[in-house]
């Protein structure tokens, strides 16, 4: 069992930066693509980023393209989302997630694994 750990959230002003980061407790050679979501209040959980293990190959939701970057390190086993430009709209719980497909990036149920999730928010 893989368990995931978020850190890096906190509060920040428009504009602002923050980067988050998600520590895998162990390698998992079945992990193909490495995910983040995000869930605001009231609001379903949706895809943000992703990237392929192999070739690191990434992909971005259109509301935060050109803002946000998700990158890996392979030997620690951790992937990151570097969020700059913050808007209050990003404010939401932020989670990442593992999977053994390298498909359908932004559906949840594409990934077996996640983290318990770190909060981020937004102030104007």
């Amino acid at each position: 069992q893989v368990q995931l750990v978020e850190s890096g959230g906190g509060s920040v002003q428009a504009g602002g930066s923050l980067r988050l980061s998600c520590a895998a407790s162990a390698y998992t050679y079945s992990t193909r693509l490495w995910g983040w979501f995000r869930q605001a209040p009231g609001k379903e959980r949706e895809g943000v980023a992703a990237i392929l293990t192999r070739g690191g190959t990434t992909y971005y939701t259109d509301s935060v393209k050109g803002r946000f970057t998700i990158s890996q390190d392979n030997a620690k086993n951790t992937v990151y989302l570097q969020m700059n430009s913050l808007k209050p709209e990003d404010t939401a719980m932020y989670y990442c997630a593992a999977s053994p497909r390298a498909l359908a990036w932004y559906a949840r149920d594409t990934y077996n694994y996640w983290g318990q999730g770190t909060q981020v928010t937004v102030s104007s």
